[in-house]
């Protein structure tokens, strides 16, 4: 992103009241244990590396897709 990275954009989300429970998910080409806690840190809820395996991006998805429902379907 031009104006920020992934980071500051997910510190901004999660303090926005109204968007900051939102899943946020990384898709990155920094895939060291290092940069998994730093996004960790900032808020995101997984992490994706690349290059992206289907597979994989599709079990991450799948995972917080059904999260997002059951919460919907709470409220």
């Amino acid at each position: 992103m031009p104006s920020m990275d992934g980071i500051e954009a997910t510190r901004r989300i999660r303090r926005n009241a109204r968007r900051g429970n939102v899943p946020i998910i990384a898709v990155t080409a920094s895939a060291f244990e290092q940069d998994r806690v730093h996004c960790n840190r900032a808020g995101m809820d997984d992490f994706v590396a690349k290059p992206v395996h289907a597979e994989d991006l599709y079990q991450v998805l799948a995972r917080w897709l059904k999260d997002v429902a059951s919460d919907a379907n709470r409220n």
